[in-house]
């Protein structure tokens, strides 16, 4: 009997193994927060074309990026595009200095926020501008 507690007891106390990131394999959804411009250049620029990556421009200041941004998410997590490509998401801070956030939202003339700029295959082929519901994204998604 003392030797099966002993057992429990290590059983127990043995280091869990590592967990993997959300999208550290190519099974899972891609979802990268605050993108730098070396992210952006490896993610969305060299991106296959049978993948579409979502660009959310987003502030933290900004009210409705915050209601966009779960909505964005969770579709991406659930679904494809309208032509069966599966999604990433990508979101840069046009704040953001240090990342270079405010350089690629002025290449991608960002004027307003949100904004949400699908690119294939490295070229930007859809977007819109405002916080959208779910279905608004959705039907988005389907012409992609």
């Amino acid at each position: 009997m003392a030797t099966l507690n002993a057992f429990r007891i290590r059983a127990l106390h043995r280091p869990l193994p590592l967990t993997r990131a959300f999208h550290a394999s190519l099974a899972s959804k891609g979802h990268f927060v605050n993108a730098s411009t070396a992210d952006f250049q490896k993610i969305v620029l060299d991106s296959p074309t049978d993948r579409v990556v979502l660009v959310d421009f987003h502030a933290d200041w900004c009210g409705p990026c915050h209601a966009l941004s779960p909505i964005l998410h969770t579709l991406t997590t659930e679904r494809k595009t309208g032509s069966g490509k599966p999604l990433d998401l990508l979101t840069v801070d046009v704040d953001s200095e240090e990342t270079g956030g405010t350089a690629l939202a002025q290449q991608f003339k960002v004027r307003a926020l949100p904004t949400v700029v699908a690119f294939q295959g490295g070229k930007p082929v859809a977007e819109f501008v405002g916080a959208l519901n779910k279905g608004g994204v959705s039907t988005f998604l389907d012409g992609i």
